[in-house]
């Protein structure tokens, strides 16, 4: 498991084409066909094309 806090780009879409919300996310995963698994929270979370992150400057999902 990653778990790295990140940010996302604007215009950041998930894996079905929706936008996603441009907050803070940890980085989850990233599978073995590409896609980045981000959650906001424990409830919340999307497959995004990993080009579309950025390392955060937040540590806002610190342990």
């Amino acid at each position: 498991m990653v778990s790295a806090t990140i940010e996302i780009k604007p215009g950041t879409r998930n894996h079905k084409g929706f936008f996603i919300k441009e907050v803070p996310y940890r980085l989850v995963d990233v599978d073995c066909s590409g896609w980045a698994l981000i959650c906001m929270n424990d409830a919340i979370c999307y497959y995004v094309d990993p080009d579309n992150l950025e390392l955060s400057t937040n540590s806002e999902f610190e342990e």
